[in-house]
């Protein structure tokens, strides 16, 4: 790696941790005051509402008695999911923000707050810890995925499992929301009132609009291109990176692991206009099985 390189990295990944101090996963989903009791359940509530699957995939009631360790627990609300059901948790994050309201969320519980700030491309722990390393939805987001990948192998205990969710390139989401849909959407910011028929026609809120506008008016054509246009049309705007993923290149990322099983849920479909709402309930889940946005890796040392 030579030093522009390792430099460009660093400056990203310092960009990632900016942002998410600012936006700690979910915090946007509940209008009470951040760190309350109903402020968390709010999140916890929206969280497995709207991602029920999560509940399937972590499979939390299986893990009494091992470690855990969670790469990028947000605010805790996977991790009160661990350590209630017994494990002996674990989490990481990069941003301050979320691991000081992790800490938070968990001491309200009543269970051990072992969380703190790190790196997932360096972690700070010997050889073989975990039983298991779960990471939803945080792996995408590191400038060295290879590393970060590398380095869940090497915190495994042999018999150990790693449990990660990344952004799946083969789905809805993906081509006909990020790549057609919305870009065609952008259109309409132009002009307030395109702002406006744009909310009324999804879900997206007037101000999560207005943030695009803004960008398209600085940008133009530009911010609808390549890197650009995905980083902002995931987890917000502003973020400053996030992939996409597709089953071979998870296979290759894992490829050191003994066995990998990949699977696909999630038909985060809910902002298109009049179709997004009438694909809920088992048409959802079942088409979400095949094109859904969230890819799931199950691979064990």
């Amino acid at each position: 790696m030579t030093h522009s390189y390792a430099v460009a990295k660093a400056e990203i990944k310092k960009e990632v941790q900016s942002y998410w101090n600012g936006r700690p996963c979910g915090a946007k989903f509940a209008e009470d005051e951040p760190g309350t009791r109903e402020f968390f359940r709010a999140v916890e509530e929206h969280r497995y509402r709207l991602e029920p699957h999560i509940r399937e995939m972590a499979a939390f009631g299986e893990t009494k008695g091992k470690s855990v360790l969670e790469i990028g627990c947000g605010m805790g609300t996977d991790g009160a999911q661990f350590a209630q059901a017994g494990a002996h948790y674990v989490g990481i994050d990069l941003s301050t923000a979320s691991v000081s309201l992790a800490k938070q969320n968990l001491e309200q519980r009543g269970l051990p707050a072992n969380c703190f700030v790190s790196d997932a491309e360096s972690l700070p722990f010997a050889d073989g810890s975990f039983d298991m390393v779960y990471s939803h939805g945080v792996l995408h987001h590191t400038p060295n995925l290879p590393g970060a990948v590398a380095e869940v192998h090497r915190v495994l205990r042999p018999g150990g499992r790693a449990v990660v969710m990344m952004y799946h390139r083969a789905s809805l989401n993906y081509y006909g929301g990020i790549l057609f849909l919305r870009r065609l959407g952008a259109l309409l910011l132009s002009t307030d009132f395109g702002v406006r028929l744009g909310h009324r026609l999804s879900s997206d809120s007037v101000e999560h609009l207005r943030e695009h506008a803004e960008r398209f008016r600085e940008q133009r054509w530009s911010y609808l291109r390549g890197q650009n246009w995905l980083n902002n049309n995931t987890d917000g705007v502003g973020n400053p990176l996030s992939r996409v993923l597709t089953r071979r290149e998870i296979a290759e990322l894992f490829g050191r692991f003994s066995r990998v099983r990949t699977s696909v849920r999630f038909l985060h479909m809910e902002w298109v206009p009049v179709l997004g709402k009438l694909l809920g309930g088992s048409t959802g889940e079942m088409l979400g099985r095949r094109w859904g946005w969230h890819l799931y890796v199950v691979a064990d040392k």
